[in-house]
Protein backbone atom coordinates (compact mmCIF):
# COMPACT_ATOMS: atom_id res chain seq x y z
CA UNK A 1 0.00 0.00 0.00
CA UNK A 2 2.79 2.42 0.87
CA UNK A 3 4.48 1.63 -2.46
CA UNK A 4 1.26 2.36 -4.34
CA UNK A 5 0.95 5.60 -2.38
CA UNK A 6 4.36 6.69 -3.65
CA UNK A 7 3.63 5.65 -7.24
CA UNK A 8 0.32 7.50 -7.38
CA UNK A 9 1.80 10.52 -5.64
CA UNK A 10 4.31 10.82 -8.48
CA UNK A 11 1.73 10.14 -11.19
CA UNK A 12 -0.83 12.63 -9.85
CA UNK A 13 1.76 15.32 -9.18
CA UNK A 14 3.02 15.08 -12.78
CA UNK A 15 -0.53 14.96 -14.14
CA UNK A 16 -1.34 18.49 -13.03
CA UNK A 17 0.47 21.65 -14.04
CA UNK A 18 -1.30 23.67 -11.32
CA UNK A 19 0.66 24.41 -8.17
CA UNK A 20 -2.39 24.27 -5.87
CA UNK A 21 -3.35 20.81 -7.08
CA UNK A 22 0.21 19.55 -6.65
CA UNK A 23 0.35 20.98 -3.13
CA UNK A 24 -2.99 19.41 -2.14
CA UNK A 25 -2.18 15.98 -3.56
CA UNK A 26 1.30 16.00 -2.02
CA UNK A 27 -0.08 16.82 1.42
CA UNK A 28 -2.85 14.22 1.06
CA UNK A 29 -0.62 11.38 -0.12
CA UNK A 30 2.07 12.13 2.47
CA UNK A 31 -0.52 12.18 5.26
CA UNK A 32 -2.09 8.90 4.10
CA UNK A 33 1.25 7.14 3.78
CA UNK A 34 2.68 8.32 7.10
CA UNK A 35 -0.62 7.59 8.85
CA UNK A 36 -0.66 4.02 7.54
CA UNK A 37 2.92 3.44 8.67
CA UNK A 38 2.15 4.91 12.10
CA UNK A 39 -0.90 2.66 12.64
CA UNK A 40 0.94 -0.48 11.58
CA UNK A 41 3.99 0.38 13.69
CA UNK A 42 1.83 1.05 16.74
CA UNK A 43 0.06 -2.30 16.43
CA UNK A 44 3.25 -4.25 15.82
CA UNK A 45 4.92 -2.66 18.86
CA UNK A 46 1.74 -2.98 20.96
CA UNK A 47 2.02 0.73 21.61
CA UNK A 48 -0.95 2.98 22.30
CA UNK A 49 0.33 6.13 20.63
CA UNK A 50 -1.77 5.56 17.50
CA UNK A 51 -4.75 6.47 19.70
CA UNK A 52 -3.53 10.07 19.53
CA UNK A 53 -4.47 10.16 15.84
CA UNK A 54 -7.99 11.66 15.52
CA UNK A 55 -10.75 9.21 14.56
CA UNK A 56 -11.52 11.21 11.41
CA UNK A 57 -7.91 10.89 10.26
CA UNK A 58 -7.76 7.16 11.01
CA UNK A 59 -11.04 6.65 9.14
CA UNK A 60 -9.67 8.52 6.14
CA UNK A 61 -6.50 6.40 6.17
CA UNK A 62 -8.54 3.18 6.20
CA UNK A 63 -11.00 4.33 3.52
CA UNK A 64 -8.24 5.54 1.22
CA UNK A 65 -6.11 2.41 1.48
CA UNK A 66 -8.91 -0.18 1.42
CA UNK A 67 -11.21 1.52 -1.12
CA UNK A 68 -9.77 4.61 -2.79
CA UNK A 69 -6.31 3.28 -3.60
CA UNK A 70 -7.72 0.06 -5.08
CA UNK A 71 -10.28 1.90 -7.22
CA UNK A 72 -7.67 4.37 -8.44
CA UNK A 73 -5.29 1.56 -9.37
CA UNK A 74 -8.08 -0.28 -11.21
CA UNK A 75 -9.00 2.88 -13.14
CA UNK A 76 -5.34 3.43 -13.94
CA UNK A 77 -5.01 -0.06 -15.39
CA UNK A 78 -8.13 0.41 -17.51
CA UNK A 79 -6.93 3.79 -18.78
CA UNK A 80 -3.51 2.60 -19.95
CA UNK A 81 -4.69 1.53 -23.47
CA UNK A 82 -6.62 4.80 -23.87
CA UNK A 83 -3.65 6.95 -22.85
CA UNK A 84 -1.30 5.02 -25.12
CA UNK A 85 -3.69 5.51 -28.04
CA UNK A 86 -4.01 9.20 -27.24
CA UNK A 87 -0.21 9.59 -27.24
CA UNK A 88 -0.03 8.00 -30.67
CA UNK A 89 -2.75 10.29 -32.07
CA UNK A 90 -1.18 13.44 -30.61
CA UNK A 91 2.22 12.44 -31.93
CA UNK A 92 0.81 12.30 -35.45
CA UNK A 93 -1.20 15.52 -35.10
CA UNK A 94 0.02 18.77 -36.76
CA UNK A 95 2.28 21.00 -34.67
CA UNK A 96 -0.14 23.92 -34.96
CA UNK A 97 -2.81 22.01 -33.03
CA UNK A 98 -0.42 21.32 -30.14
CA UNK A 99 0.66 24.95 -29.99
CA UNK A 100 -2.95 26.10 -30.08
CA UNK A 101 -3.82 23.81 -27.14
CA UNK A 102 -0.84 25.01 -25.13
CA UNK A 103 -1.80 28.63 -25.70
CA UNK A 104 -5.05 28.23 -23.83
CA UNK A 105 -4.76 29.34 -20.20
CA UNK A 106 -7.38 26.88 -18.89
CA UNK A 107 -8.09 24.29 -21.53
CA UNK A 108 -10.50 21.41 -21.19
CA UNK A 109 -7.54 19.08 -20.79
CA UNK A 110 -6.20 21.21 -17.93
CA UNK A 111 -9.59 21.14 -16.23
CA UNK A 112 -9.89 17.36 -16.55
CA UNK A 113 -6.38 16.90 -15.18
CA UNK A 114 -7.07 19.21 -12.26
CA UNK A 115 -10.33 17.36 -11.49
CA UNK A 116 -8.59 14.00 -11.73
CA UNK A 117 -5.84 15.07 -9.35
CA UNK A 118 -8.34 16.42 -6.81
CA UNK A 119 -10.64 13.38 -6.99
CA UNK A 120 -8.71 11.10 -4.55
CA UNK A 121 -8.78 13.53 -1.58
CA UNK A 122 -12.37 14.65 -2.32
CA UNK A 123 -13.56 11.02 -2.64
CA UNK A 124 -11.76 9.94 0.53
CA UNK A 125 -12.84 12.86 2.68
CA UNK A 126 -16.43 12.62 1.43
CA UNK A 127 -16.71 8.93 2.37
CA UNK A 128 -14.98 9.67 5.67
CA UNK A 129 -17.66 12.22 6.51
CA UNK A 130 -20.34 9.61 5.85
CA UNK A 131 -18.44 7.04 7.94
CA UNK A 132 -18.15 9.40 10.91
CA UNK A 133 -21.93 9.72 11.09
CA UNK A 134 -22.31 5.92 10.93
CA UNK A 135 -19.86 5.21 13.75
CA UNK A 136 -22.25 6.64 16.33
CA UNK A 137 -25.42 4.86 15.24
CA UNK A 138 -26.88 1.36 15.12
CA UNK A 139 -30.28 -0.27 14.78
CA UNK A 140 -32.19 -2.92 16.70
CA UNK A 141 -33.11 -5.77 14.35
CA UNK A 142 -35.92 -7.97 15.63
CA UNK A 143 -36.78 -11.55 14.68
CA UNK A 144 -39.61 -13.80 15.83
CA UNK A 145 -38.40 -17.38 15.37
CA UNK A 146 -40.80 -20.34 15.35
CA UNK A 147 -38.85 -23.28 16.80
CA UNK A 148 -39.93 -26.88 16.41
CA UNK A 149 -40.05 -28.75 19.74
CA UNK A 150 -39.46 -25.58 21.76
CA UNK A 151 -40.58 -26.32 25.34
CA UNK A 152 -43.85 -24.53 26.04
CA UNK A 153 -42.31 -22.78 29.05
CA UNK A 154 -39.82 -21.12 26.68
CA UNK A 155 -42.50 -19.82 24.31
CA UNK A 156 -41.79 -16.08 24.15
CA UNK A 157 -38.22 -16.37 25.45
CA UNK A 158 -36.14 -13.36 24.39
CA UNK A 159 -32.45 -13.08 23.51
CA UNK A 160 -30.32 -9.98 23.02
CA UNK A 161 -27.47 -10.91 20.68
CA UNK A 162 -24.55 -8.47 20.81
CA UNK A 163 -21.88 -9.32 18.27
CA UNK A 164 -18.68 -7.73 16.97
CA UNK A 165 -18.49 -4.79 19.37
CA UNK A 166 -14.89 -4.14 18.27
CA UNK A 167 -14.21 -1.91 21.23
CA UNK A 168 -11.22 0.20 20.25
CA UNK A 169 -10.17 2.24 17.25
CA UNK A 170 -13.56 3.13 15.76
CA UNK A 171 -16.05 1.96 18.40
CA UNK A 172 -15.59 3.87 21.62
CA UNK A 173 -17.11 6.53 23.81
CA UNK A 174 -20.81 7.41 23.78
CA UNK A 175 -21.89 4.76 21.27
CA UNK A 176 -20.77 2.02 23.69
CA UNK A 177 -22.80 3.57 26.48
CA UNK A 178 -25.78 3.60 24.13
CA UNK A 179 -25.27 -0.11 23.36
CA UNK A 180 -25.46 -0.96 27.07
CA UNK A 181 -28.52 1.25 27.56
CA UNK A 182 -30.41 -0.32 24.64
CA UNK A 183 -29.55 -3.88 25.73
CA UNK A 184 -30.71 -3.19 29.28
CA UNK A 185 -33.98 -1.66 28.07
CA UNK A 186 -34.73 -4.92 26.22
CA UNK A 187 -34.91 -6.80 29.55
CA UNK A 188 -34.05 -9.95 27.60
CA UNK A 189 -34.04 -13.39 29.16
CA UNK A 190 -30.51 -13.98 27.86
CA UNK A 191 -27.73 -11.68 26.67
CA UNK A 192 -25.31 -13.50 24.36
CA UNK A 193 -22.10 -11.96 22.99
CA UNK A 194 -20.93 -13.77 19.88
CA UNK A 195 -17.31 -12.71 19.49
CA UNK A 196 -14.98 -9.81 18.63
CA UNK A 197 -15.42 -7.98 21.91
CA UNK A 198 -12.32 -5.90 21.10
CA UNK A 199 -10.95 -4.68 17.79
CA UNK A 200 -7.36 -5.82 18.25
CA UNK A 201 -5.66 -4.13 21.24
CA UNK A 202 -5.74 -5.77 24.66
CA UNK A 203 -5.53 -2.27 26.10
CA UNK A 204 -9.28 -2.07 25.30
CA UNK A 205 -10.19 -5.38 26.97
CA UNK A 206 -10.98 -3.97 30.41
CA UNK A 207 -13.38 -1.50 28.80
CA UNK A 208 -15.07 -4.29 26.84
CA UNK A 209 -15.42 -6.51 29.91
CA UNK A 210 -16.84 -3.67 31.97
CA UNK A 211 -19.46 -3.02 29.29
CA UNK A 212 -20.38 -6.73 29.26
CA UNK A 213 -20.74 -6.76 33.08
CA UNK A 214 -23.17 -3.87 32.87
CA UNK A 215 -25.46 -5.64 30.41
CA UNK A 216 -28.52 -6.91 32.25
CA UNK A 217 -30.46 -10.07 31.56
CA UNK A 218 -33.19 -11.89 33.46
CA UNK A 219 -31.51 -15.29 33.49
CA UNK A 220 -27.95 -15.16 32.21
CA UNK A 221 -25.18 -13.87 30.00
CA UNK A 222 -22.40 -15.64 28.07
CA UNK A 223 -19.58 -14.68 25.74
CA UNK A 224 -17.47 -16.42 23.09
CA UNK A 225 -14.32 -15.32 21.28
CA UNK A 226 -13.87 -14.02 17.75
CA UNK A 227 -10.87 -13.64 15.47
CA UNK A 228 -10.21 -9.98 16.34
CA UNK A 229 -10.04 -10.85 20.03
CA UNK A 230 -6.96 -12.97 19.31
CA UNK A 231 -4.93 -10.61 17.11
CA UNK A 232 -2.56 -9.32 19.76
CA UNK A 233 -2.19 -12.23 22.20
CA UNK A 234 -4.72 -15.11 22.18
CA UNK A 235 -3.58 -16.64 25.47
CA UNK A 236 -3.68 -13.35 27.36
CA UNK A 237 -7.14 -12.55 26.00
CA UNK A 238 -8.56 -15.91 27.05
CA UNK A 239 -6.90 -15.78 30.48
CA UNK A 240 -8.18 -12.31 31.27
CA UNK A 241 -11.74 -13.00 30.10
CA UNK A 242 -11.88 -16.19 32.19
CA UNK A 243 -10.71 -14.20 35.21
CA UNK A 244 -13.42 -11.58 34.67
CA UNK A 245 -16.20 -13.77 36.06
CA UNK A 246 -18.29 -13.46 32.88
CA UNK A 247 -19.24 -16.94 31.59
CA UNK A 248 -16.77 -17.53 28.76
CA UNK A 249 -17.35 -20.56 26.56
CA UNK A 250 -14.34 -22.03 24.73
CA UNK A 251 -15.46 -25.30 23.17
CA UNK A 252 -17.59 -25.86 26.23
CA UNK A 253 -21.15 -25.44 27.45
CA UNK A 254 -23.15 -24.17 30.38
CA UNK A 255 -26.69 -24.71 31.59
CA UNK A 256 -28.89 -21.71 32.33
CA UNK A 257 -32.25 -22.10 34.05
CA UNK A 258 -34.81 -20.07 32.08
CA UNK A 259 -38.36 -20.11 33.45
CA UNK A 260 -37.66 -23.42 35.12
CA UNK A 261 -36.35 -25.06 31.92
CA UNK A 262 -32.65 -25.89 31.32
CA UNK A 263 -31.18 -24.02 28.35
CA UNK A 264 -27.76 -25.24 27.24
CA UNK A 265 -25.41 -22.67 25.71
CA UNK A 266 -22.62 -24.23 23.66
CA UNK A 267 -19.76 -21.88 22.76
CA UNK A 268 -17.37 -22.61 19.90
CA UNK A 269 -13.74 -21.53 20.10
CA UNK A 270 -12.45 -19.55 17.11
CA UNK A 271 -11.06 -22.05 14.60
CA UNK A 272 -7.44 -21.17 13.81
CA UNK A 273 -7.28 -23.09 10.55
CA UNK A 274 -7.14 -21.16 7.27
CA UNK A 275 -7.27 -22.05 3.61
CA UNK A 276 -9.15 -24.85 1.89
CA UNK A 277 -9.53 -26.96 5.03
CA UNK A 278 -11.12 -24.23 7.12
CA UNK A 279 -14.77 -25.20 6.77
CA UNK A 280 -13.96 -28.86 7.37
CA UNK A 281 -12.08 -27.90 10.56
CA UNK A 282 -15.01 -25.77 11.74
CA UNK A 283 -17.40 -28.65 11.10
CA UNK A 284 -15.23 -31.10 13.02
CA UNK A 285 -15.03 -28.78 16.01
CA UNK A 286 -18.78 -28.20 15.96
CA UNK A 287 -19.49 -31.93 15.97
CA UNK A 288 -17.04 -32.47 18.83
CA UNK A 289 -18.61 -29.65 20.87
CA UNK A 290 -22.13 -30.93 20.29
CA UNK A 291 -21.19 -34.21 21.92
CA UNK A 292 -21.73 -32.28 25.16
CA UNK A 293 -25.44 -31.80 24.44
CA UNK A 294 -27.71 -32.59 27.37
CA UNK A 295 -30.85 -34.45 26.21
CA UNK A 296 -33.35 -32.64 28.45
CA UNK A 297 -32.02 -29.11 27.77
CA UNK A 298 -32.88 -26.73 24.92
CA UNK A 299 -29.57 -26.10 23.07
CA UNK A 300 -28.25 -22.88 21.50
CA UNK A 301 -24.93 -22.85 19.62
CA UNK A 302 -22.79 -19.69 19.76
CA UNK A 303 -20.26 -19.67 16.90
CA UNK A 304 -18.53 -16.52 15.70
CA UNK A 305 -18.07 -17.86 12.15
CA UNK A 306 -21.45 -18.52 10.46
CA UNK A 307 -20.18 -21.49 8.44
CA UNK A 308 -20.50 -23.49 11.66
CA UNK A 309 -24.19 -23.68 10.75
CA UNK A 310 -23.63 -26.44 8.19
CA UNK A 311 -22.46 -28.92 10.81
CA UNK A 312 -24.97 -27.59 13.34
CA UNK A 313 -27.85 -28.21 10.92
CA UNK A 314 -26.54 -31.73 10.21
CA UNK A 315 -26.72 -32.33 13.97
CA UNK A 316 -30.24 -30.82 14.08
CA UNK A 317 -29.33 -27.91 16.34
CA UNK A 318 -32.47 -25.75 16.58
CA UNK A 319 -30.67 -22.39 16.85
CA UNK A 320 -27.20 -21.06 16.00
CA UNK A 321 -26.08 -17.46 16.61
CA UNK A 322 -23.14 -16.00 14.67
CA UNK A 323 -21.48 -12.75 13.65
CA UNK A 324 -18.12 -12.08 11.98
CA UNK A 325 -19.40 -10.94 8.55
CA UNK A 326 -20.53 -7.39 9.43
CA UNK A 327 -23.41 -8.01 7.06
CA UNK A 328 -20.95 -7.92 4.17
CA UNK A 329 -19.71 -4.44 5.24
CA UNK A 330 -19.89 -2.99 1.69
CA UNK A 331 -22.98 -4.19 -0.18
CA UNK A 332 -24.55 -2.92 -3.41
CA UNK A 333 -27.83 -4.51 -2.29
CA UNK A 334 -28.92 -7.48 -0.19
CA UNK A 335 -27.41 -10.01 -2.63
CA UNK A 336 -24.41 -8.23 -4.16
CA UNK A 337 -21.27 -7.29 -2.27
CA UNK A 338 -18.56 -8.67 -0.05
CA UNK A 339 -21.07 -10.70 2.01
CA UNK A 340 -22.05 -13.31 -0.60
CA UNK A 341 -18.59 -13.11 -2.18
CA UNK A 342 -16.94 -14.32 1.04
CA UNK A 343 -19.59 -16.23 2.99
CA UNK A 344 -22.47 -18.63 2.48
CA UNK A 345 -24.37 -16.87 5.27
CA UNK A 346 -23.72 -13.18 5.87
CA UNK A 347 -26.74 -11.37 7.36
CA UNK A 348 -30.05 -12.19 9.00
CA UNK A 349 -32.03 -15.42 9.15
CA UNK A 350 -31.14 -18.69 7.41
CA UNK A 351 -32.94 -22.01 7.74
CA UNK A 352 -32.20 -25.61 6.88
CA UNK A 353 -34.84 -28.09 7.90
CA UNK A 354 -35.75 -27.41 11.52
CA UNK A 355 -32.44 -25.60 12.17
CA UNK A 356 -32.17 -21.82 12.16
CA UNK A 357 -29.18 -19.48 11.97
CA UNK A 358 -29.04 -15.79 12.85
CA UNK A 359 -26.04 -13.85 11.53
CA UNK A 360 -25.69 -10.43 13.15
CA UNK A 361 -24.20 -7.50 11.24
CA UNK A 362 -22.44 -6.59 14.48
CA UNK A 363 -22.78 -3.39 16.47
CA UNK A 364 -19.16 -2.22 16.22
CA UNK A 365 -16.68 -1.56 13.45
CA UNK A 366 -13.18 -2.65 12.44
CA UNK A 367 -13.63 -0.62 9.24
CA UNK A 368 -15.29 2.80 9.48
CA UNK A 369 -17.63 2.67 6.48
CA UNK A 370 -20.71 0.48 5.97
CA UNK A 371 -22.84 0.35 2.83
CA UNK A 372 -26.23 -1.43 3.03
CA UNK A 373 -25.00 -3.34 6.08
CA UNK A 374 -25.97 -1.22 9.10
CA UNK A 375 -24.60 -1.86 12.56
CA UNK A 376 -27.12 -3.63 14.78
CA UNK A 377 -28.09 -5.34 17.99
CA UNK A 378 -30.29 -8.39 17.35
CA UNK A 379 -33.38 -9.08 19.46
CA UNK A 380 -34.87 -12.57 19.17
CA UNK A 381 -38.21 -13.88 20.37
CA UNK A 382 -38.59 -17.67 20.29
CA UNK A 383 -42.01 -19.17 19.68
CA UNK A 384 -43.37 -22.70 19.54
CA UNK A 385 -43.93 -23.86 15.99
Amino acid sequence: MASLDIIWWIVLARLSSHGVARLVISFFMLAMMLGLIAIIAARMSRGDWDRLIPKFAVSAIFIWHFIGLGLLSLIGILLVPILVGQKIVLHKAPLEVEESAEASHWSRRDFLRFSGVMLPPVFTLGLTGIAMSQLTSFRVRRFVLPIIDLPKELDGMTIAQVSDMHVGRFTKGEVLEEVVRVVNEMRADLVLLTGDLINDALADLDTGLELARRMESRFGIAIIEGNHDLIENPREFETRVRASGIPFLLDESMIVDVRGVPVQLLGLRWTRVYGEGRDAAIGAEVRKLLEERTPDAFPILLAHHPHAFDAAADEKMPLTLSGHTHGGQLMLNEQLGFGPALFRYWSGLYQRGASKLIVSNGVGNWFPLRVNAPAEIVHLTLRQE
